[in-house]
């Protein structure tokens, strides 16, 4: 009975072989045929491998399926069902066709696959057999003094020799096909003109100052971009020979050889993008001007990394492998780990290395880019598998932040430290000053990661702050909008305005002068206000702070034209120039008054035409208010006594020290010669 119904099951068995036969044949006969693309051949090839792949039953399973599969051995069922000379001579010429295909290579130096599709899916077919064959041996579980137990070795043999040319094989299409890396979508110039004096955060004019701190752009706009890294047309071929190799459990030997190919590729990769490998005491070593070129490389490196080359990297893993599957993961990951590790490297020995303020906008960028790419890296990294590279990442990120937040920190100490021996020549605006107001401007390209990294500091912990800031705090605070809270950015930038504005009270009694002491602070209070009233900076201090700051200068301004210009003044007044006990003027006195008027006058004009106000209209401004007290108190003066002064005592006209004073506050030193011997 059991016979009787296996008899449809044969007849359909034998059905679905004929198809399949059939199909080969036409593969076969369409192979050689020139007419064909490339494209199609490869089709043909990848069907006729599936072909082999597919499971016909043997005579052995057959006569299983006639024992109705219950209760009976496999191996007694075919003894049953067939002769065994004759299932053992079928099983043997099989087995010969199979290893002759496979050892005719073996004598042979040439790759298989340099010599066309038609080798290579004869190749292909003849290793498949081989493990299909294997895999019918094994489910008869023979004993060793069964005939076919002898055929089973052999067939192992053979497949062990036939997976030993497919890794090869696997191997070579890998290297031979490698498409090379040229990122010509993107541009570096590399500039280390602009890097700030390392040894001194004051050393450097304004100009300089502003273009050091030019921040470079990083893109937030950079898109995933796939590239071929292995030539389209192997990638077929390169799967059906990991499928095999896997589907023949040598899945180790497949990953290992497709590892150590990828691996090298990702090296030259980053040898393309000049990333040469360096250790953390390399980069600590280095001089900032180098280190510094190295830093906007990277910057720029690594964004063509991660979003080119490891997406690509990972795409070709998963065209090879199977999207999804384990081990299309484990093998980029395995390729890839030491890559991505050598360029976070990089990032980790900046973050442990000396925080020194001209390091944070370069440590900012990186911190910038890295978390940019972070959702990149941790989809290209996902699962277990890729557990340990994302964890990383997110450690250097981490450790990036708290460099940051270090150096920031160091910068407020710098200015708080920064000490003088000697005043500032001139009065003019400090060093210092300039060098702080366009560090904070810059950084305001970076307000969010700013309030991001320093919002841990502000719970919980009370900002230092002079007492000169403390009257304008809370004004400052509604001003910028924000009644119940101040962002944490900003309240350390007006601790920062503060520590700075605490410093220029220190070098300005430097001057033995006092107006010049005046001069000096009207000068860089007034430069602050514009630098924050000019830029970004506005939103962060807000209009109550640049208020306050331009009352300052003014009273400073007030107070420079009172210590300069009162005692000068004093000589135009017409108490004490009447003769004794009478309404009488006396020209001797009168004629003494103008004489040390005109002394006075010589002496202020020869000390502050070496004075500096480099700001033109707060020149222009504080000249003006100069002859409107002075020149128009003399003009006065000279006129009420007209009757008693003779021409010989007039040494200069209004419209003489009128034309004197532009020439005050220009840095530049002068001697006053009478205008007749001018």
């Amino acid at each position: 009975m059991a016979v009787e119904e296996s008899e449809p099951v044969i007849g359909e068995l034998e059905r679905e072989e004929n198809l399949i036969a059939a199909v080969r044949h036409i593969v076969k006969a369409l192979g050689p045929n020139k007419t064909l693309t490339s494209d199609a051949k490869k089709i043909l090839a990848d069907l006729g491998t599936r072909l082999s792949s597919m499971s016909v039953p043997s005579e052995k399973e057959e006569g299983k399926q006639g024992q109705g599969g219950e209760g009976g051995d496999d191996h007694d069922g075919v003894a049953a069902g067939d002769d065994d000379d004759e299932g053992l001579s079928a099983i043997e010429e099989r087995l010969s066709m199979i290893q002759e295909k496979v050892m005719r290579w073996e004598e042979d130096q040439s790759m298989i696959w340099d010599l066309g599709p038609e080798e290579a899916s004869e190749y292909l077919n003849a290793a498949n057999e081989a493990r299909r064959l294997i895999e019918k041996l094994e489910s008869l579980h023979l004993k060793k003094e069964d005939q076919e137990y002898e055929f089973m070795q052999r067939a192992y043999s053979v497949l062990q020799t036939a997976m030993a040319r497919l890794e090869e094989e696997f191997r070579n299409l890998l290297i031979q096909n490698r498409q090379p890396f040229e990122p010509e979508y993107v541009s570096f110039r590399s500039s280390e003109e602009d890097a700030v004096d390392e040894n001194s955060i004051i050393s450097v004019g304004d100009e300089s100052v502003e273009e050091s701190l030019q921040r470079d752009s990083v893109s937030r706009a950079s898109e995933e971009h796939i590239i071929d890294l292995v030539h389209p047309a192997v990638i077929p071929d390169l799967r059906c020979i990991a499928n095999l190799l896997f589907a023949s459990n040598y899945c180790q030997e497949c990953s290992n050889a497709y590892i150590i190919v990828r691996r090298d590729a990702l090296d030259e990769c980053l040898f393309i993008l000049e990333m040469e490998r360096l250790s953390i005491e390399d980069v600590l070593k280095m001089q900032w001007a180098t280190l510094n070129s190295k830093i906007k490389r990277w910057i720029w490196a690594v964004k063509i990394f991660v979003r080119v080359y490891l997406a690509s990297e990972r795409w070709l893993s998963d065209q090879i492998f199977g999207e999804g599957e384990r081990v299309s993961l484990a093998c980029f990951v395995d390729a890839s780990k030491a890559s991505i590790l050598q360029l976070l490297n990089f990032g980790e020995a900046m973050s442990i290395g000396p925080h020194q303020p001209e390091k944070l906008f370069r440590v900012l960028d990186m911190y910038e880019v890295l978390q940019d790419l972070m959702p990149d890296i941790d989809a290209l990294y996902s699962g277990e598998v890729g557990s340990s590279v994302k964890i990383e990442c997110h450690d250097v990120l981490k450790r990036l932040g708290d460099c940051v937040r270090a150096t920031f920190f160091e910068f407020e100490n710098a200015i708080a430290t920064n000490a003088s021996s000697t005043p500032f020549v001139g009065g003019g605006i400090h060093p210092l000053t300039k060098y702080v107001m366009n560090y904070l401007r810059t950084l305001t390209d970076y307000s969010d990661i700013l309030n991001l990294l320093l919002k841990d500091q502000e719970e919980d912990e009370s900002i230092s702050l002079s007492p000169d800031m403390s009257p304008g705090t809370e004004e400052d605070s509604r001003s910028q909008g924000s009644p119940s809270r101040v962002s944490s950015m900003a309240l350390h930038f007006r601790s920062i305005a503060s520590i700075l504005e605490s410093n220029l009270e220190d070098k300005s009694k430097l001057y033995k002068d006092v107006s010049l002491q005046h001069l000096f602070l009207m000068n860089n209070l007034h430069y602050m206000a514009e630098k924050v009233k000019g830029s970004e900076l506005r939103l962060i201090y807000g209009d109550e702070w640049i208020r306050k700051r331009n009352w300052k200068f003014q009273q400073h301004a007030m107070k420079y034209e009172r210590t300069s210009w009162s005692p000068i003044l004093h000589m135009l007044k017409d108490e004490g120039i009447h003769v004794p006990g009478t309404n009488l003027v006396s020209k001797s006195l009168l004629k003494e008054r103008l004489r040390s008027f005109y002394l006075g006058f010589e002496d202020v004009y020869r000390i502050q035409t070496a004075w500096l106000i480099p700001d033109i209209q707060l020149r222009e401004d504080l000249r003006i208010s100069i002859s409107l007290k002075v020149i128009q108190a003399y003009r006065t003066f000279v006129g009420r006594h007209s009757n008693h002064i003779s021409d010989r005592i007039i040494k200069y006209t209004a419209d003489d020290l009128e034309n004197y004073l532009l020439d005050f506050f220009e840095g530049s030193q002068k001697l006053l010669q009478n205008p007749h011997r001018r």
